[in-house]
Formats: C-alpha cells, structure tokens, sequence
C-alpha cells in the first residue's frame, strides 16, 4: 500500500484497473468452470449416435433439473459478462480510497479555513503523487500567507508603537515650550526664556523630521557630536524644573568637560527620565551626569513609591502600565532602554533602599 501511495495516479490507476480485471476474469472462469461442472451431472436428453450408426435416446431431465441447468447456464454466462465491469468498479473504489479521498479532504479543509481567515493550521504530508504534491504547495502556500500576515501585523504594531513614541517624545518639550509661553505672557522678556523657546521649538522640529523618516524605532540614526557637560547640565536642569514645577532640582556633574554623543538620543532619554521623575516624586529630583572612560552616565532619582516590582523584574515594555493609578503608560522608559541599547549602552531601574527610584542611563562608544 506504501508503495502505492508513491505511485503516479495514471499508473496507479492502471495496475488497479489491471488487477481488478484480472481477478475478474478469474473469478468468471471459476464460475464458468464450476456452473460446467455441476451441469455435467445432470441428463441433457436428446440421443446419442454410436459407432456402428445406431441412435441411443438419452435420459431427460426432470422438470426440476432442467430449471436448476438453465439457472446455472445463466449464471455462467452473466458472470462473464457482469464480473469484469464489477472488476473495474472496485478497482476505482480501491484507487479513490487510497489516492484521492485523503489529499482532497485534506484540500477541502484547508480552503475552507483559509475562506474563514483562520491560517494557524498544518496539511500533513499524504503521498508522492501529483495530489500529494498539490498538497504539499497548498501547504507551502499556507505558511507564506501565515508568513505575510504575521509580518503585516508586526508592521502595524511597530508602527503603532512608533506613533505611541513620536507622540509621548513630543509631550516633554511642549510642557517646556508652554512654560515658556506663559512667562513671555507674565512679561518675562529675558534672552534665557527667548532662547529656550527657540531651543525648543528647534528640537521639536529636527525631532518631528528625524522620525518622519523611518518605519522602525530602530532605524533611528545615531548622529554623534562634541558636546560641553556642562551645557548638557544646565540644559538637563533647566528641563527638570519646567517639567517638575515645585520640586527641589539638583544636579551634578563629574568627570571630563567634553563629550561625543548624540545630542537628541540624550536628551530625550533625559526628559523622559526626568518627566518620569517628576510625576512620581514628592519633594525633589536628583541628576547627575558623569563619564568615566567611554561610558558616559545620566541617573535621575526620586523621593516616590518607587519602580513596581513586575517592572524591575521584566524590564520596560511598550503600553506596559507603569502605574496602577492614572493614565502613565511605559512608553517613556521604554523608548529610553531602546536608545540606550542604540547608543551603545543601557538603561538599570532601581529602587532606593530608603525610598524612591533612580534610573540610570549609561552610552557607551563615546569619545572626547
């Protein structure tokens, strides 16, 4: 049967229809010889001319014997002729159950499911033949289309995070822009409140052209320069404050006067670490900025109920709820890991033993 199954269906086909007519005709020849057999013992009449010419009247048949020859005439006779179509009919029954009937329920079934939209199925593989082989494309074509769906809809997903980011980045320098809105309303005309709000609006414009550009969050590119810590501090100050109105801001710096990084990968890592900050902390934040070799570091803590516990254990995910409170998603720590991890460096979330969080951000690659 194994062997069958790997047989073409033209000669499949042909050996069953063969064999059935074969063992057809045999099967007529057994009847025809058997029915032969039975008549012989029965009288046929009639007479029977001997050597020397004379006439011999044989015995008749007796009414019943004759109807039991006639039977068994008509027997042999339509045995030879109904047997070989039987033959063939068998044969076709056999070849339909052994070749057909699997890889066509197989084939009915799964256009079934794909009219449905369901492609989370497999088509086993049934034979070597041309339908085995239909089977085995059909299935081939099932997993591209699988395939195809799964990719559109990592697609639409990594373009619903991209959207959730641009919309979360934007947030953090629009407080600044309208703080700085309200003091030029209050009168304050001081080249600090102009020149923040030209910074601002420059961000925000090289931000929104940055990522116009790009499918994925990663393709974000890494545009490295030389930059003066202590204008990062200052600018990281003065972004706390706009962000945390009320708090107590420190900041410090240590190490090397210059650095070489990527000034809006770091400075969004920094305001959403320091936005973050600044929803959760009571009192105050603490920043500082440091670089030891070609590690640079920016950590922001916080005097709040700290990081939850399934955060620091799984990491930040994108529309992770940060808290069960309100409306924070962790879009914002999430977008800081993943530019961490594209600078070359990483983003560690800690709780402080005496209370609050801190968030450290390190980029790694840096020169200066």
């Amino acid at each position: 049967m194994e062997r069958l199954k790997e047989m073409s269906l033209r000669r499949a086909f042909f050996l069953l229809a063969l064999g059935g007519l074969v063992a057809a005709l045999g099967l007529a020849l057994i009847l025809w010889q058997g029915c032969g057999a039975v008549i012989a013992r029965y009288p046929a009449g009639g007479f029977a001319i001997g050597p020397n010419g004379t006439f011999t009247l044989l015995p008749e048949a007796s009414p019943d014997e004759a109807r039991l020859r006639n039977l068994l005439e008509w027997a042999r006779l339509g045995g030879c002729v109904l047997l070989p179509p039987l033959g063939l009919g068998a044969a076709g029954a056999v070849f339909y159950r052994w070749k057909l009937k699997e890889p066509i329920a197989l084939l009915a079934e799964g256009v079934r499911r794909v009219q449905s939209q369901d492609l989370d199925f497999t088509l086993p593989e049934t034979s070597g033949d041309e339908l085995g082989r239909l089977v085995s494309a059909f299935e081939t074509m099932r997993a591209g289309l699988l395939r195809s769906n799964r990719e559109l809809w990592r697609q639409a997903e990594e373009r619903k995070r991209l959207n959730a980011a641009f919309a979360h980045d934007l947030r953090n320098p629009i407080t600044v822009l309208k703080g700085s809105v309200t003091l030029l309303r209050r009168g304050d005309r001081s080249p600090g409140t102009v020149d923040r709000l030209e910074r601002y609006i420059l961000r925000v414009e090289e931000y929104v052209e940055a990522m116009s550009g790009i499918q994925r969050l990663e393709q974000l590119p890494v545009r490295s320069a030389p930059v003066e810590t202590a204008a990062l501090a200052a600018e990281l100050e003065e972004t706390a404050r706009a962000l945390g109105p009320g708090l107590e801001v420190s900041v410090l710096t240590a190490g090397p006067e210059t650095a070489v990084v990527d000034r809006g990968i770091f400075l969004t890592v920094a305001e959403n670490l320091a936005g973050n900050g600044a929803r959760f902390a009571r009192s105050g934040l603490e920043i500082s900025l440091g670089r030891e070799g070609e590690v640079l570091t920016l950590a922001v803590g916080d005097d709040g109920p700290g990081f939850p516990e399934a955060l620091l254990r799984e990491g930040p995910k994108p529309f992770g709820r940060v808290a069960e409170e309100g409306e924070h998603f962790g879009m914002g720590l999430y977008i800081c890991d993943l530019l961490c991890r594209k600078h070359g460096g990483e983003l560690k979330l800690e709780n402080r033993p005496g209370g609050g969080a801190i968030a450290t951000a390190t980029f790694r690659g840096i020169r200066g």
